[in-house]
């Protein structure tokens, strides 16, 4: 094992990671670029050929008939309902190796790996986990090595879990660029049922009134829009074994949903009656108080940026020259959304810089001849 310095990583290696698609080639690349040996195992033979050519890490049908492979660590990146036997499996194959699972759902595997026999008796090197990151696009093609950067990674530990296994988790986490935080299995799937499961489900539902909508309307689209509806392009096939799993928790929040839409449904029906219009009122004003809870940049509150937006010519270039002059005052972008403004070539680009360097960076924009909407 070679001497660790602050800039090595955590894990020694080698790594093998069980499923090869966006998440296990995201994380085969994140431990590459940190020089750790990464073999790769997928029951799909295409998925291993792309991973590998992407050099997330080499295939463990490939390795030398007389080479030792003993993993310090397995990452299992299966799709849900298969992933309970993939770690069973490579707790008895492989049985000084700490296993972990990067699935979304955690009660669920652990109650199945109770069931499998044998499994039992190795659950101590076992240790449930979930990095909060990902894409509405799947497979190795859409693998990213710094995916994880700055992202959640939850460790879900269960009662027989040893510490060292609880300590290479947390390395993995450590090493890709995520932020470790540490849930019972409970807690973390109730917390994904509301900030996870129940966003995707409404996303889907909205999107799929879009189906048969005049091309004209969707025409008119802006990034409420496209914001709503961005997941709904997700994998209906890995989203059903997830919803399926944590189906009841999923339940008891949309029951509450359902109550808001029937209260709004009755509402609208009659807009005009005697407190209707306060109802609408109360019932946005409700959405506002929850959108405020959710955290900014670095956990900020949302609201602590002050925001200007840019008109933007549609012709190349033009973005990166915004950038590179925002850049010449040396003030730091907190956050920068663009949006086309429909049926004009001309982009809007909404800046999200701290509240006393907004005026500043008005006059300094405005200098260099771009137009300000504040």
């Amino acid at each position: 094992m070679t001497e660790r310095t602050e800039q090595d990583t955590h894990l020694a290696g080698p790594v093998l990671i069980v499923g090869a698609g966006l998440l296990g080639a995201s994380i085969g690349l994140g431990l590459r670029a940190r020089g750790l040996d990464v073999v790769l195992a997928d029951s799909s033979p295409s998925t291993e050929a792309v991973a590998r050519d992407i050099g997330a890490g080499r295939l463990r049908a490939e390795l030398d008939a007389g080479e030792a492979f003993l993993p310090e660590l397995v990452v299992v990146a299966t799709p849900p309902d298969v992933t309970a036997r993939a770690v069973a499996d490579a707790l008895q194959t492989y049985p000084r190796a700490v296993v972990v699972d990067i699935c979304s759902v955690k009660e669920a595997i652990l109650r199945e790996l109770g069931a499998i026999p044998g499994a039992a008796a190795h659950l101590a090197r076992y240790v449930g986990t979930h990095p909060m990151a990902g894409r509405e696009k799947s497979g190795p093609v859409a693998a990213r090595a710094e995916l994880f950067t700055g992202a959640p990674w939850v460790l879900c530990a269960h009662t027989t879990s040893a510490p060292d296994a609880v300590l290479r988790a947390e390395s993995l986490a450590v090493d890709l660029g995520a932020v470790p935080a540490r849930m019972t299995a409970e807690e973390h799937d109730g917390a994904v049922a509301l900030i996870s499961h129940l966003p995707q489900v409404v996303s889907s539902l909205v999107a799929s009134r879009l189906q048969d909508s005049p091309v004209q309307a969707l025409a008119l689209a802006g990034n409420g829009l496209r914001d709503v509806t961005r997941i709904a392009a997700s994998d209906p096939r890995l989203w059903v074994q997830i919803l399926s799993a944590n189906a009841g928790r999923l339940v008891d929040i949309l029951y509450g949903v359902r109550e808001d839409l029937d209260r709004l449904i009755t509402t609208l029906e009659d807009p005009t009656a005697g407190g209707a219009r306060l109802d609408m009122a109360q019932l946005m004003t409700e959405g506002n108080a929850g959108q405020a809870r959710v955290p900014g940049k670095h956990g900020t509150p949302p609201n602590s940026f002050a925001r200007l937006t840019v008109l933007v010519d549609d012709v190349p270039g033009q973005i990166a020259k915004l950038l590179t002059e925002i850049g010449h005052t040396g003030i730091n972008v907190e956050d920068f959304r663009l949006e086309h403004s429909p049926g004009r070539q001309v982009g809007l680009a909404e800046l999200s810089v701290l509240p006393g360097k907004r005026q500043e960076l008005t006059e300094s924009l405005t200098q260099r001849g771009w137009k300000v909407v504040q």
